[in-house]
C-alpha cells in the first residue's frame, strides 16, 4: 500500500507560480512511477504530467508544457509539480498518483493509488 498526500494548492494570479508537493508512504516510492492529474469543474480528471521509476523521464500534457515541471526527491519521498505562467484555465482539483508500471504512463486506469487533491485557483 502506498499513501499519497498532496500539498502546496492555493490561490493565485494568473501569470504567477505554484508548487505542489505530494509526499508518499508506505512502500519506497522508488518502486512506482508517478503522476499529477486534474479536474476542473464540470470536466473530467486529465493528465497533467508523469516521471518514470526512477526520475529519468517525464512526459506532459500539451497544455501544461513548457510552464510545469514535475519532479521527485526520493530521500523525502515526495513528488513535486512547479507550476508557472499559471492561467485562469489551470484552475482545478490536482491530484498525484503512483503507478507500479515502469514506462511513462498517461493512462489514469493504469495508477494503482490516488491522493486525495489539492485545490488550485487561478485569478483573472
Amino acid at each position: 500500500q502506498v499513501q499519497l498526500v498532496e500539498s502546496g494548492g492555493g490561490l493565485v494570479q494568473a501569470g504567477g507560480s505554484l508548487r505542489l508537493s505530494c509526499a508518499a508512504s508506505g512502500r519506497p516510492s522508488t518502486n512506482y512511477g508517478m503522476g499529477w492529474f486534474r479536474q476542473a469543474p464540470g470536466k473530467e480528471r486529465e493528465f497533467v504530467a508523469t516521471i518514470t521509476w526512477g526520475g529519468s523521464s517525464t512526459a506532459y500534457a500539451n497544455s501544461v508544457k513548457g510552464r510545469f515541471t514535475i519532479s521527485r526527491d526520493f530521500v523525502k519521498n515526495t513528488v513535486y509539480l512547479q507550476m508557472g505562467s499559471l492561467k485562469p484555465e489551470d484552475t482545478a482539483v490536482y491530484y498525484c498518483a503512483a503507478t507500479s508500471y515502469r514506462d511513462l504512463v498517461m493512462t489514469q486506469a493504469r495508477y494503482d493509488y490516488w491522493g486525495q487533491g489539492t485545490q488550485v485557483t487561478v485569478s483573472s
